[in-house]
């Protein structure tokens, strides 16, 4: 008999269920699966059951972007206080060695692969992972995306923004988003797009945009030039200790009026070649926050250069600590990568593939940052205790790693699922076994250790 239409949507969300768990475990870069939890029939059935849910037509990337979009709107409501921090950037994921892979793009640096471009939401309060809110690669056929279940041409970096944020501006997160960007986003053009749009950004600017000091009658100036009359002017003032490269060093803050005047220059396509393009605009008036890191002898370590068209409402001193949240997305991406779910070694065929599990894996990413956010009275000692399964060391004064928290999940998973197979003490009795009864003579010396 074949399975009615709401037993094959429970299959597949039982299955979608199951590889969220599987993708917590800490995976190994010469294994081309997640791990494995006891509940799997064999490890050749679980491989099986991955493969056919990824190539089931059934499965779209709007699909898989739902449970991570409502994660979102809830975690927004409850750990955003005024805005929804969305940092946005890229990532080369390099599958040079994977040759059965045909839809590989070519890269920097002899990368071959796809190029991955993320949307995060963070908590405006303390910069916590929250949830993904958009994936997106680009492949040698076109750009495959998490809001669409379809390949489209591939945009330049900064065009393709356009859609991902008002995706974000569209969402219900409660609160009004502000796109954080590194410094691949100074583009005067875009900043007028946006601005047009009313969508609130702080991006990076790079050391030869010039800016007009004050209104658009001001003194033209680039951007070290700014910050070095604002030092003469003492307008930096001493706002926090930091670390730095494992070194202490203290943060000052200045912050001046800037309006871009200048024609914006567009690369483009046309007739088959890149043309540079030229396109005027309004003065666009923007606040410049200078970020400055120091030494205890006074000197610059770090400078970064944020523009931004959030009110002027909100303190220099959050804006500076906005943009340092930003790192947060790396982390995302090293946990993806080395620290977690080592993408860059997944045998997925294609990047319809390699795109579907990524949306899987961002799922059990949201799973370690809910447990690391939780308020609940229960939270701290659950932290604890998947640490301890995790069998990872923490730097003194860290109660715990997102790293930790994944792999130390998928232990307390699979102890249920053996507990839920086998009585307690038959589980004693096959560890002894194992164990040559080592289990329990170990319990002795920690018997008198405790008298």
């Amino acid at each position: 008999m074949n399975p009615t239409l709401p037993e094959v949507e429970k299959r597949l969300q039982d299955r979608y269920q199951l590889l969220v768990h599987e993708h917590l475990g800490h995976a190994h870069s010469d294994a081309s699966g997640p791990r494995i939890l006891p509940n799997e029939t064999s490890t050749k059935a679980a491989a099986q059951a991955a493969w056919r849910f990824y190539d089931n037509p059934r499965i779209t990337f709007s699909r898989l972007a739902q449970p991570l979009l409502q994660a979102a709107a809830a975690s927004a409501s409850q750990h955003c206080r005024d805005f929804a921090l969305i940092a946005i950037d890229w990532s080369w994921l390099n599958y040079r060695d994977h040759a059965s892979k045909t839809d590989r793009l070519a890269g920097p640096g002899g990368v071959l692969g796809y190029k991955l471009l993320s949307a995060l939401l963070l908590s405006d309060h303390d910069g916590q992972p929250l949830a993904p809110l958009c994936a997106e690669l680009r492949t040698a056929g076109g750009r495959l995306s998490s809001r669409l279940d379809r390949l489209t041409p591939s945009p330049t970096a900064l065009d393709g923004l356009q859609e991902v944020m008002r995706l974000a501006a569209n969402l219900p997160l409660g609160k009004r988003p502000v796109f954080v960007i590194d410094a691949e986003a100074d583009s005067v053009f875009h900043w007028r797009l946006w601005q047009r749009r009313r969508w609130l950004f702080l991006v990076r600017g790079d050391d030869d945009r010039c800016v007009r000091l004050g209104g658009k009658d001001g003194p033209e100036m680039l951007l070290p030039d700014v910050a070095q009359k604002l030092r003469r002017q003492q307008a930096f003032r001493p706002v926090r200790k930091v670390d730095y490269q494992g070194h202490p060093a203290w943060q000052y803050l200045a912050e001046a009026a800037v309006t871009l005047t200048r024609p914006a220059w567009l690369h483009r396509r046309v007739d088959g070649q890149y043309k540079r393009l030229v396109r005027t605009g309004k003065a666009l008036g923007l606040r410049l926050v200078l970020s400055e890191l120091r030494d205890r002898r006074g000197a610059v370590l770090e400078r970064w250069y944020l523009l931004t068209n959030v009110p002027q409402a909100v303190p220099a001193e959050t804006i500076a600590g906005w943009y340092y949240w930003r790192w947060k997305i790396e982390t995302f991406f090293k946990l993806l990568k080395s620290a977690g779910q080592q993408v860059e070694h997944w045998q997925q065929d294609d990047g319809r593939a390699i795109l579907k599990r990524l949306l899987v894996s961002g799922m059990a990413c949201v799973l370690a940052w809910r447990l690391a956010s939780s308020p609940a009275p229960q939270a701290e000692e659950a932290r604890r205790l998947v640490m301890r399964l995790s069998g990872r060391q923490v730097e003194p004064g860290r109660q715990y790693t997102l790293e930790g928290l994944l792999a130390g999940t998928w232990v307390l998973l699979a102890m249920a699922a053996v507990l839920g197979q086998m009585p307690v003490n038959r589980l004693m009795e096959t560890a002894e076994f194992v164990m040559g009864g080592s289990v329990e003579s170990t319990k002795e010396p920690l018997r008198r250790e405790a008298g």
